[in-house]
């Protein structure tokens, strides 16, 4: 059987404070940090929080440090965390792009990095083979490979820390709040009707309350127009006067 998935935003980073899309790798505010706390409160409080039997998170700086303040009593109790570039924000904007792996490294290092894919953090190289190129047909083909990598996992339940861009564009159309969580199950039914595509169903208790923390906007969210740049030719760049991409959502306003 397929695990439940909690899927969680990374708390608020410099970038979204400040709305300074140059700051590579933002990341975590003082108010971010506190969210993660309160995440972790949350979680601690909820049955989902301690049946996690892994932690995928992505090898950004803000999700690392999420994951290590937000989940850090599972840590502490030996649950295993991958990095993974595969679970990265969507844009090629210096917020969203990582740190280079002997740099993140040794910022974490507790967790091992050798897992993650060495051409991390490149997003602008080889774009017509880059798995994590800016591009709609690189992140839904990404979105599809991360839910892939779990279905067959043994663990019944795996906690997964990323970021708003990509979770509502390429995994499950959804909306989150800085340090929010919603739990999903792979939707056997609709996967039937879409043969060789992984789709999630949302927790009805999640669902209805604009997450765990009741912080996110309910609804489905999918893709709309400036999320993704225009495709283009290899070595072509962006057009002068080309409809930038749709910032990662700093302006949702908590529901509680």
């Amino acid at each position: 059987m397929p695990p439940k998935l909690l899927l969680i935003r990374h708390a608020q980073a410099l970038h979204n404070a400040t709305g300074d899309s140059s700051i590579r790798d933002a990341a975590l505010t003082e108010l971010g940090e506190l969210q993660c706390r309160e995440l972790q409160e949350s979680l601690k409080q909820s049955e989902i929080g301690n049946q996690v039997e892994l932690i995928v998170v992505s090898a950004q700086r803000r999700t690392l440090q999420t994951a290590t303040i937000g989940l850090d009593w599972l840590i502490k109790k030996g649950i295993k965390v991958i990095p993974d570039a595969n679970w990265q924000e969507n844009a090629d904007k210096p917020c969203d792009t990582g740190s280079p792996l002997d740099v993140i490294s040794k910022e974490f290092p507790q967790y091992d990095f050798s897992v993650v894919d060495p051409s991390f953090p490149d997003k602008t190289t080889n774009l017509s083979e880059n798995p994590y190129a800016f591009t709609q047909k690189s992140i839904l083909a990404r979105g599809q490979a991360c839910l892939k990598n779990l279905y067959s996992r043994p663990e019944k339940v795996i906690a997964v820390v990323s970021h708003s861009g990509f979770l509502r564009t390429a995994v499950c159309n959804r909306l989150f709040f800085n340090a929010d969580w919603r739990v999903f199950e792979f939707d056997e039914e609709e996967m039937k009707k879409n043969t060789g595509k992984f789709v999630l169903r949302e927790d009805e208790e999640t669902e209805k309350t604009g997450g765990g923390m009741r912080r996110s906007e309910m609804g489905i969210f999918g893709i709309v127009a400036g999320d993704f740049p225009p495709e283009v030719e290899e070595g072509q760049g962006k057009k002068e006067g080309q409809v930038e991409e749709l910032d990662e959502a700093s302006n949702e306003k908590p529901s509680a």
